[in-house]
């Protein structure tokens, strides 16, 4: 398999792997999401729990990708062009906080939600298409 396709196919499998066990976890539901972040109810450490999961089984495969010098299904590492943290950088990561304690859902989970065709992760889903497309425009304007 050229290293194309094995890219596709890795990311294409990647996915699905991640969107099951956004499933299994309960974590495409907003109301676990919700139960973490809103301290005014009865805190629900579900989330706390998958994400450590998450982190035992992802920082042993960092170490060893780096140790390995190169990714299995890519030629190199895609690094971002910039690591400087600016305005713009703070406001996407603030707006995306902002979203996710109020609606309960990330992308991630918003299209897990959305291929269960769950209402509200669709609306979720186009506006985030939506709010995409205008920073690209905003952006391409400044």
């Amino acid at each position: 398999m050229s290293g194309s396709r094995l890219s596709i196919v890795a990311g294409a499998a990647s996915g699905l792997l991640f969107g099951a066990g956004l499933l299994l976890s309960g974590m495409a539901s907003p109301a676990n999401v919700l139960g973490f972040l809103d301290l005014s109810q009865p805190w629900n450490p579900m989330l706390l729990w998958v994400m450590s999961g998450a982190l035992s089984i992802t920082l042993p495969g960092f170490w060893l990708m780096r140790r390995r010098g190169r990714p299995f299904a890519a030629a190199s590492f895609a690094a971002p062009a910039s690591a400087q943290v600016d305005r713009r950088l703070l406001a996407g990561a603030a707006l995306f906080g902002v979203g996710w304690g109020i609606g309960g859902y990330c992308p991630g989970p918003a299209l897990a939600g959305a291929a269960l065709a769950d209402p509200t992760a669709l609306l979720l889903l186009a506006s985030m298409l939506v709010g995409a497309w205008l920073a690209d425009r905003l952006h391409s304007r400044a």
